[in-house]
């Protein structure tokens, strides 16, 4: 197996984690979206919507525990986490972006990454 065959699997393991433990903390509309064909940037895009900037910071917590437990990895870097709409969660080859209703409705990801 290639280096770059073995990232990608990390990246689809790591994204199915993030993606469970949304889930686990009522997430809501929680996506995974392939990106590695569209950009560098990343893999996957983990995607979902919290219903309270406390739950938004509930389900990014839950996601670190998660993936730290599983993994043993910590995010490289973590953005927004004062920020009222959105908070991102950078794991290198998978990047969970967890937002308010309001925050989903005004980044559209999905569209920006044509995601179905």
């Amino acid at each position: 197996m290639t280096d770059h065959q073995e990232q990608l699997e990390l990246a689809e393991k790591l994204s199915r984690i993030a993606a469970e433990a949304l889930e686990d903390k009522k997430g809501i509309d929680v996506r995974r979206i392939p990106v590695a064909e569209q950009t560098s940037l990343a893999d996957y895009f983990v995607l979902a919507t919290g219903s309270s900037n406390t739950h938004v910071h509930a389900l990014a917590d839950h996601v670190e525990f998660k993936i730290k437990e599983e993994l043993g990895l910590a995010p490289n870097h973590v953005e927004g986490y004062r920020n009222n709409i959105w908070e991102l969660m950078d794991y290198g080859s998978v990047v969970i972006h967890i937002f308010t209703s309001e925050g989903r409705d005004y980044y559209n990801l999905e569209r920006l990454w044509q995601a179905d």
